[in-house]
């Protein structure tokens, strides 16, 4: 077989076979319907119990609280000054992704938890232990439960921060002392006072890396290697200077005792 004629019966084959792909669509197009998706309905009688209703309320506002705890582990505990210090120090070194990501956060997850440990456990004994016992009321278990986390917070904000969002509110009644600022004030107020924190701890850490590579990059440019890359021959070196001094020790260090 010549091949032409191959050719011309691969043609043949592929119109044949788009021809019937087309068919099959278009045939069962008509037929194929969109399902409407199923909504739940909740349909409450005048004369059934009030009670049932407001427990299937409090069971909604327990679940929502449930998709913000991700939340409110982030930005109301030292999970973020730790976070964003560990990602620092990884960005001086230059190493990219190692360690990753998922190693980061695990270790922060952990030291967070090692942090807020004493404040968990009053949390259980002042508010979760006494609800569950029925010895006090919702309301009064989540004040309970947010003192710990609201002097933690205060503990750790700086006056100009809370200042500052307190002036934006434009309360009627201005807080006369930190204990008085309301929680959703002090929760951006303590995030930001964390953010400069970090930023402060990570400056301290880029500085001998950032020395590391004006040296070599000074060195490459007097003997003239303009086409090897600075990062390529400083990451060796600054890998050496982290592991001698010990330096995830150091940062851990620096973080605890940070938040004592």
């Amino acid at each position: 077989m010549s091949l032409l004629a191959k050719n011309r019966k691969a043609k043949v084959l592929l119109f044949l076979l788009i021809f019937f792909l087309s068919f099959l669509v278009f045939s069962t197009g008509d037929t194929v319907q969109a399902q409407p998706i199923p909504i739940p309905e909740i349909e409450w009688e005048d004369d059934e119990d009030p009670e049932a209703l407001v427990g299937f309320l409090q069971m909604l506002l327990m679940l929502a609280v449930l998709t913000l705890a991700p939340a409110f582990v982030v930005l109301m505990t030292s999970f973020t000054r730790i976070v964003v210090v560990l990602s620092l120090a990884r960005n001086a070194m230059a190493t990219q992704q190692t360690p990753p990501n998922q190693v980061l956060i695990g270790l922060a997850l952990f030291m967070t938890f090692f942090i807020m440990f004493p404040r968990i456990e009053q949390i259980n004994e002042n508010a979760v232990q006494p609800y569950l016992e029925g010895e006090m009321a919702q309301e009064e278990a989540f004040e309970e439960g947010m003192e710990p986390l609201r002097n933690f917070m205060l503990d750790h904000a700086r006056d100009q921060d809370l200042a500052l969002f307190v002036e934006i509110a434009d309360l009627d009644e201005p807080p006369e002392e930190r204990d008085e600022v309301p929680t959703h004030i002090l929760v951006p107020a303590f995030v930001i006072s964390e953010l400069k924190t970090a930023f402060e701890m990570g400056f301290r850490i880029f500085i001998p890396f950032l020395i590391i590579d004006m040296v070599v990059a000074s060195t490459l440019m007097s003997m003239g290697m303009f086409m090897l890359p600075p990062v390529i021959v400083s990451l060796p070196f600054k890998i050496l200077l982290f592991v001698l001094v010990d330096g995830w020790h150091l940062i851990v260090r620096s973080l605890l005792e940070s938040f004592v």
